[in-house]
């Protein structure tokens, strides 16, 4: 059995934090031990203690894009690094971008394989840092995020960077949950028409834009019910004034006060999607959009900013609808259209369920990663 160490810089529970603990738990068991590297203790550290997994808290500092790695190979947290990778005989690490500066080098001196998965496409590499990253193996979450990283003309050939799409577990996803359970926890009635956001507060997620949608939306249908779930992740002091900028504007507006509830965080996210009938991304841009492939997976309509990951995974006109980003109207009235249109609901979200099981299941993805991982380990 193979021991795999997963490093992040980051301990929240974001998407790119979630997919890592939905591969965790698709690897295979008999071939792959999953252990986690962190900078300090958090919820993903303690979700993936929770999966029976062992953790390590070791203390570094994220990298920038601006790095240099020449000089980041000489930080001592690499030796520290080293001796983790001896001690506990892992064979191969995956880590994250701001994390790779510092694992690679000590998985060279350890004499193990490294790689990683690019999660943002404005990790563009800098002149001084290209050969360090074209001698790493690596993934990438969406065919967006592989352009915006490779950039034009593209460093490197594109066929070096696959793309592994996430993975969505369609048996916690999935249309048969009750629509009740959430509904009723927060007051909502069972013929009310809902209207749901899932992301953490951060100004590129568009909150804002998704109140700017609500008021509209009841101008035309005032008893509509909205629900947004997420907080700040990552405990960012941006994002949480921007958190409560978002509450305090949604207090101030007569029309809002009383239609909206904020969740916070939520481990059982999937009742969130259960109790909406339309699921909404008023995103600038997604890298992939995660959330999107979730709704879609428990048989929910999608409209989405189509900038980024979303104009791959959502179907326009057939799953769900893309609008330009910033386009409050456009996201309004595709709304409107669905919430005036069970029929059209009910197609949609059936369309997307199948798209989901068709291109972005957890097998999938985990066996994309088994092969690189097996691969690496051959030539390690």
């Amino acid at each position: 059995m193979a021991r795999i160490l997963f490093a992040s810089w980051y301990t929240g529970l974001g998407g790119g934090e979630t997919d890592l603990l939905t591969l965790a738990d698709s690897l295979d068991a008999d071939r792959f031990e999953c252990q986690l590297l962190a900078p300090a203790d958090g919820p993903l550290a303690r979700r993936w203690r929770a999966g029976g997994r062992a953790s390590h808290i070791l203390p570094f500092r994220g990298a920038s894009t601006l790095f240099v790695p020449a000089i980041w190979a000489r930080f001592p947290v690499v030796s520290r690094l080293e001796k983790l990778i001896i001690r506990e005989e892992i064979d191969l690490i995956h880590c994250d971008y701001h994390s790779l500066p510092l694992v690679a080098p000590a998985a060279r001196r350890a004499g193990i394989a490294v790689m990683w998965t690019v999660h943002g496409w404005w990790f563009k590499p800098k002149l001084w840092q290209r050969a360090f990253f074209r001698g790493i193996r690596a993934a990438a979450r969406s065919q967006a995020i592989r352009a915006g990283y490779l950039g034009s003309p593209p460093f490197m050939p594109a066929d070096r960077l696959p793309v592994i799409y996430s993975g969505i577990d369609i048996e916690s996803f999935h249309p048969g949950i009750n629509a009740s359970i959430l509904r009723r926890e927060i007051g909502i009635a069972d013929d009310a028409q809902v209207v749901a956001m899932v992301a953490r507060f951060q100004p590129v997620k568009g909150h804002h834009k998704f109140l700017d949608m609500a008021e509209r939306i009841l101008k035309d249908l005032p008893e509509t019910q909205f629900i947004v779930a997420g907080d700040d992740a990552f405990g960012v002091a941006a994002d949480q004034a921007y958190r409560a900028e978002i509450h305090r504007r949604a207090r101030a507006s007569a029309s809002l006060r009383d239609r909206i509830h904020f969740l916070g965080f939520r481990a059982d996210v999937e009742q969130v999607y259960a109790a909406a009938d339309v699921f909404v991304c008023p995103s600038d841009f997604e890298s992939f959009g995660k959330a999107n492939l979730e709704a879609m997976a428990c048989g929910k309509p999608v409209v989405s900013a189509r900038r980024g990951g979303p104009s791959e995974t959502v179907v326009d006109g057939v799953s769900g609808f893309l609008v330009d980003s910033g386009d409050a109207d456009a996201l309004s009235e595709n709304v409107l259209k669905l919430l005036r249109n069970g029929d059209l609901r009910t197609r949609m979200g059936a369309a997307g369920r199948a798209r989901v099981e068709s291109m972005f299941s957890v097998a999938a993805s985990a066996a994309a990663y088994a092969d690189i991982f097996e691969d690496l380990l051959r030539l390690s």
